[in-house]
């Protein structure tokens, strides 16, 4: 039996099969068009029905492969979500947008511009594919070129050409830029949040024509809506990344300022000092820390700026910067007691600002507490001083205990200093007053020319008071002294000093026409006069210093006894504060300062200090060695630095040496009075503002008890003394006869019957010895005083 040959119904069957095989193997579109007949060419001998199968099945293909597109750009646009909900830094963000935009539209070039409101346009931000330097950096106004068109009204623009389209306004720096990089067919769509808000616009771009059909612009406006969101997130990331940075910085900020308080806290509460301020606030705030007191710099300018930058520091109440230093006052009830300075920052942040005032205040409150300790101590050693000094009759082995839980050691010698601060120059001196009612100014002594042939004492009285006090020689008296041979004794008078002709009026030997007691009566060393011509030693209650209110008083009751030395007050300025021609007095910060610095002074040499008679006196240690000398330098040192604390002179007469308070404490009683007459003889010798003791030349041989007149001959002849003695020369006799004739080398070879260069030579030896300054009139005085008591003491031991 054979076979039915095939018939048309079978070979429509089999066209129908062979297009759903192509369909199931994706086959391109030509595929379809190759598929024949048994006949031959293409279509040839199809049925109607095997046409209608394959339209149909190139329909189903079209479909499928829009599908396919569909789902690859829906994939890819998923894909760019995730990745750039996975980014965040900014650039990677903007980067990862024109690069998808580029790959899903398939062009040769995609970038991205951004909305910069402060200057109304748009900037060229990323670009992909681009190589145009020109293009990469094109700025477009609102409304310029596509782009700008697109971020003026929030709508998407395409064209095929953009070179040729006019829908747009062209520009020539657009225009260049674009055909630079070679771009013709554009797509822009903006870059939105809301509705209106326009925060860029994405671009896609073909260097030939192109047109861009609604599927492509719908998928790059999703994409671009998407991309806004991330990048907006992106933005909102950052802005939170940078506060929460911001917020970890106030963090730590104030965890430091914390631990400041904490660790100031516990420097208060265990009695730290300044140091320890300085070294946790360095440690916290970084750089150089330190606590500066008043005048700390020598520069006068310098000086000034500190103290400006302080004082604003102060009056505003906050940390001030001057350079790359901050300041902070340190204050207490409007007193400056310094400042704190924080070098190496030009900036500070207002947390480190305020730890640094916090500190200021911590440093305060040490500074009080400090400072209250030190008067309580100073009060203990200023109730042990006044112990001493009015109450000799305690029990010394109290005393040496008291002293020694305050570390001083009263079994070594002392001296005993009387200081005060002395009013401006040209102020008046303190005031005698004698019994007879006469009053003499004992500021700088007055140095005048007595008359011809009027005695030593009468003419210091005409110098020094304007009236012979009580006692002293008559006019006309003759100078002591007897002129050696062939020479006319003028003595002290050839000095042209009143002072020196007192002085040497009252050095005479025995039987000298005027008397040494009547010169020393009521004269300008500070000493009452009991009765007419009478010199008695004030007690330890008299007093020359100021009164309570005066220039260089203290706040302290004045227990000066009726007769003894009073200054007189000078006049007030508008102010209130005591002042002589416009200058004014030292006021009452200055005393303050005054007795802090005689109080630490005391405290730091293991001495005593007190207020008393309106001025300081003070119990120092020496060597157990030391003598005048040292006792000399040790009062020109307290004047030298209780005279810088004050910021006025300050005067200091220092007493012998006392051997042990402890086991006398009488002598120190003793002692203060000494002080005190060798406080106001400097004041009558004009030295304000220096210190001394038993080296105030012929004075000294005037104050102190023991009237050591060896000790003075040798303090101001001693180089000579020991010059003839080793060589055998003759340069004492030598000074004398020259003195003796009036200062004259001429009529002195004469009388030593030596040539006159031979005295010229001998006293250039003497200036080498004594000073240059030797023969001035104040130095003059002393030496011839000395000459007369080494020939009264050699004729007397002779």
């Amino acid at each position: 039996m054979h076979p039915t040959p095939p018939g048309p119904g079978h070979d429509c069957e089999a066209a129908c099969l062979g297009y759903l095989e192509l369909l199931v193997d994706g086959a391109p579109a030509e595929a379809y068009d190759a598929a024949v007949s048994p006949g031959g060419g293409p279509g040839a001998g199809q049925t109607p029905a095997a046409a209608r199968g394959r339209q149909l099945a190139l329909r189903i293909r079209a479909e499928l492969e829009a599908r396919r597109r569909r789902e690859a750009e829906l994939t890819a646009l998923f894909e760019t979500v995730h990745d750039l909900a996975g980014l965040r830094d900014l650039d990677e963000v903007l980067q990862a947008i024109v690069r998808r935009a580029r790959r899903l539209l398939g062009t040769d070039v995609a970038y991205m511009t951004l909305t910069d409101p402060e200057h109304g346009d748009t900037f060229m931000r990323v670009t992909e594919g681009s190589v145009s330097a020109r293009f990469q950096q094109l700025r477009l106004g609102m409304g310029e070129g596509l782009g700008g068109l697109v971020a003026q009204t929030a709508r998407p623009y395409a064209t095929q050409n953009y070179p040729r389209d006019a829908r747009f306004r062209h520009t020539d720096a657009i225009d260049g830029g674009v055909g630079e990089e070679g771009l013709i067919a554009i797509l822009g769509v903006p870059l939105l949040l809301g509705a209106r808000d326009v925060i860029g616009v994405l671009y896609a771009a073909d260097r030939r024509e192109r047109v861009f059909g609604p599927e492509q612009i719908a998928l790059l406006r999703s994409f671009a809506a998407h991309a806004a969101v991330a990048l907006d997130n992106t933005r909102l990331l950052t802005e939170t990344t940078e506060a929460l940075a911001g917020l970890r910085a106030v963090n730590e900020t104030i965890r430091r300022a914390s631990d400041v308080h904490d660790r100031l806290t516990e420097l208060v509460l265990r009695g730290g000092g300044v140091t320890d301020v300085t070294r946790a606030l360095a440690e916290v705030l970084g750089g150089h820390v330190e606590f500066a007191e008043s005048g700390r710099e020598s520069d006068r300018e310098t000086a000034a700026r500190w103290d400006a930058a302080v004082e604003r520091s102060r009056r505003d109440g906050h940390a001030v910067r001057e350079d790359d230093t901050w300041v902070a006052a340190v204050t207490a009830g409007g007193e400056p007691l310094g400042a704190l300075l924080l070098h190496g920052h030009t900036d500070l942040a207002p947390v480190d600002q305020r730890t640094l005032e916090r500190a200021a205040m911590v440093t305060s409150l040490l500074q009080l507490a400090r400072r209250f300790a030190g008067e309580a101590e100073q009060r203990v050693r200023g109730e042990l001083l006044d112990d001493l000094l009015d109450a000799a009759h305690r029990d010394p082995r109290l005393l040496r205990d008291r002293a020694a839980r305050i570390g001083a050691d009263l079994t070594a010698p002392h001296t005993v200093l009387a200081a005060r601060l002395d009013p401006p120059p040209g102020a008046p001196g303190p005031t005698l007053r004698n019994e007879a009612g006469g009053t003499a100014t004992t500021g700088t002594a007055t140095t005048g020319t007595a008359p011809p042939g009027a005695s030593g004492a009468a003419s210091r009285g005409a110098a020094s008071r304007g009236a012979a006090s009580p006692g002293t020689a008559p006019p006309g008296a003759a100078s002591s002294g007897s002129p050696s041979p062939g020479c006319a004794r003028s003595g002290a008078a050839s000095s042209g000093s009143a002072l020196a002709r007192a002085a040497s009026s009252g050095a005479n030997p025995p039987g000298g026409a005027s008397s040494g007691a009547a010169s020393r009566g009521a004269d300008s060393i500070g000493a009452p006069a009991h009765g007419p011509g009478a010199a008695v030693p004030p007690g330890p209650g008299a007093s020359g210093a100021p009164a309570p209110g005066e220039a260089g008083a203290f706040p302290v009751p004045n227990t000066s006894a009726p007769g003894a030395l009073t200054p007189g007050a000078p006049a007030a300025d508008a102010s209130g504060t005591p002042s002589i021609h416009g200058i004014s007095a030292p006021g009452e910060g200055d005393r303050q300062r005054l007795w802090s610095a005689a109080s630490h002074l005391a405290a730091t040499r293991r001495g005593l200090a007190a207020a008393r008679d309106g001025g300081l006196v003070l119990l120092l240690p020496l060597g157990r060695r030391d003598g005048a000398e040292a006792v000399s330098r040790t009062a020109r040192e307290v004047a030298a630095e209780l005279g810088r604390a004050a910021g006025h002179p300050v005067t200091v007469g220092a007493s012998a040496p006392v051997p042990s308070p402890a086991h006398r404490p009488g002598a120190v009683a003793a002692a203060y009075p000494e002080a005190r007459r060798c406080l106001d003889a400097l004041s009558l010798l004009g030295r304000r503002g220096d210190g001394a003791a038993a080296d105030l030349g012929f004075l000294g041989l005037l104050l102190t008890e023991t009237r050591d007149v060896a000790g003075f001959v040798r303090r101001t002849l001693g180089p000579v003394l020991d010059y003839d003695r080793r060589r055998g020369t003759a340069l004492v006799a030598t000074m004398d006869a020259y003195f003796s004739c009036g200062m004259s080398p001429a009529r002195a070879k004469d009388s030593l019957h030596v040539h006159v260069n031979t005295v010229a030579q001998r006293l250039e030896r003497v200036a080498r010895l004594l000073g240059d300054d030797w023969q001035a009139p104040h130095r003059a005085l002393e030496i011839q005083l000395a000459l007369r008591l080494h020939r009264l003491a050699g004729a007397v031991g002779g």
